[in-house]
């Protein structure tokens, strides 16, 4: 099983603002920036997916739909991929949100969440159900193939630096707070990939 994990390119908010579950709009053209992340994947060498996946938020969800009409398919929206609530602090911007409440998040990095939103704890469970779900299905669609070197498929995932930095801890049993620190630019990719043999999973690229 192959994850190609596609984060949504820029949005049109200023940079430094705070938007994580706020529906905010994309700065370019999403049939454009679909087209121009074909080219790069079929560069990279991946293969066509099986499924393309996404956020439910605007940002993600019309690359998705570009992206899986290439391909004759629909795209699936799940919310459990969509980025962490950050309550009260949404679409303010990061150097306006009080110093001690920034700390107090930084020293509590799991469970604090003294905007009212989620915690990192939280998030991180939502996301690992929507990781879960997807590893069982492919397991199922594996056991069901007759050539095991042809089970399993690729799925896309568009989703947010946060949701991918998640999943990508998860697969690699990695603590999140190391994850959280790797570099991840807008319309970057991260391919994960599963041992049908072995259940293992590695990391084929980063932040490409």
């Amino acid at each position: 099983m192959d994850l190609v994990l596609i984060r949504h390119p820029a949005v049109a908010v200023e940079p430094g603002v705070c938007y994580g579950s706020s529906d905010v709009p994309l700065a370019g053209d999403a049939a454009q920036e679909a087209a121009r992340l074909v080219q790069r994947l079929d560069a990279l060498g991946a293969r066509a997916p099986l499924r393309v996946e996404s956020s439910p938020l605007t940002r993600c969800a019309r690359i998705a739909h570009a992206l899986a009409s290439a391909y004759g398919l629909a795209p699936r929206v799940d919310a459990r991929l969509a980025e962490m609530d950050f309550g009260a602090w949404e679409m303010q911007r990061w150097d306006a949100i009080e110093r001690a409440q920034i700390d107090a998040w930084a020293a509590d990095f799991e469970h604090a969440r003294m905007h009212g939103g989620e915690s990192v704890a939280q998030f991180d469970a939502r996301v690992g159900a929507w990781f879960d779900n997807a590893r069982e299905a492919d397991e199922a669609d594996e056991a069901d193939e007759a050539d095991e070197a042809d089970a399993g498929g690729t799925s896309w995932v568009v989703a947010h630096a946060g949701v991918i930095r998640a999943i990508t801890a998860r697969a690699l049993e990695l603590p999140l707070s190391r994850c959280v620190r790797w570099p991840l630019e807008m319309a970057a990719l991260a391919w994960l990939r599963r041992d049908a043999a072995s259940g293992q999973w590695s990391l084929v690229r980063w932040n490409v």
